[in-house]
């Protein structure tokens, strides 16, 4: 009998043939830029999301409205709970045995906004906890009612009580969004590993995309310091 035919080698994950020997250059860490704006895109959008249904969840929680009240902390329980690569993977196989067919960036983006929405929730039901009983009274003598004194009086203190934290769960979902590269999303983390792969230079790859993902969060952070200081109400730390 004749020798069975070998398989064929599946092909790198990343196409251009890059030499084993080159050394990291304007190319490869080019990409690399290009892949980080995927990054910053998903998450600004999960964060501006996240927050918007962080206050609705907010406002379950002070409904009065036993069912809210239940949904809201039920919601924050589980996604806190359980780790972000586990909800991805739930949502990205969940969806499709439901009749959804939604892309990897749709995906991506549900995931990380539920996500960031369980813990700002929590960062601001402190800062709604602190706000003076005194404005709400005075609220109500003016005539607003409790949908005006919320989104008027309630929430931006709150917001403003708990800013720093608002930033620093930014911070926390920009690296988070490494982990959205399981639902087959192109971003930074994801473009280094197919590179490594394709060139055999693992160090200098990640060592780049961690120097990307590091000047990212130092620029959200100076502007979150910025925003602290120009942002009217309490006084600034």
């Amino acid at each position: 009998m004749g020798a069975c035919p070998l398989p064929a080698l599946a092909a790198p994950p990343f196409p251009p043939p890059f030499s084993r020997n080159e050394t990291m250059t304007w190319q490869l860490f080019e990409l690399l830029l290009k892949a980080s704006v995927m990054t910053i895109f998903v998450s600004s959008i999960s964060i501006l999301l996240g927050l918007g249904f962080a206050i609705l969840l907010s406002a379950m929680r002070m409904s009065g409205n036993l069912l809210l009240i239940n949904f809201a902390r039920v919601f924050i329980s589980f996604f806190r709970g359980v780790p972000l690569l586990v909800q991805l993977l739930l949502i990205f196989n969940l969806l499709p045995a439901l009749g959804l067919s939604l892309s990897s960036l749709a995906t991506a983006l549900i995931g990380l906004s539920l996500c960031t929405a369980a813990y700002q929730a929590e960062n601001l039901r402190g800062g709604f906890e602190g706000v003076p009983p005194g404005l709400i009274e005075s609220a109500e003598m003016a005539g607003f009612s409790p949908t005006q004194t919320f989104l008027h009086i309630r929430t931006p203190i709150a917001l403003r009580m708990t800013f720093p934290a608002l930033v620093n769960e930014a911070i926390l979902i920009l690296k988070a969004s490494s982990l959205v590269s399981v639902v087959g999303l192109i971003e930074l983390t994801k473009m280094a590993q197919n590179l490594a792969a394709s060139t055999y230079m693992p160090l200098p790859i990640f060592a780049s995309a961690g120097l990307i993902y590091l000047a990212i969060n130092l620029v959200v952070a100076a502007i979150g310091r910025r925003a602290e200081v120009a942002l009217p109400g309490l006084p600034a730390k």
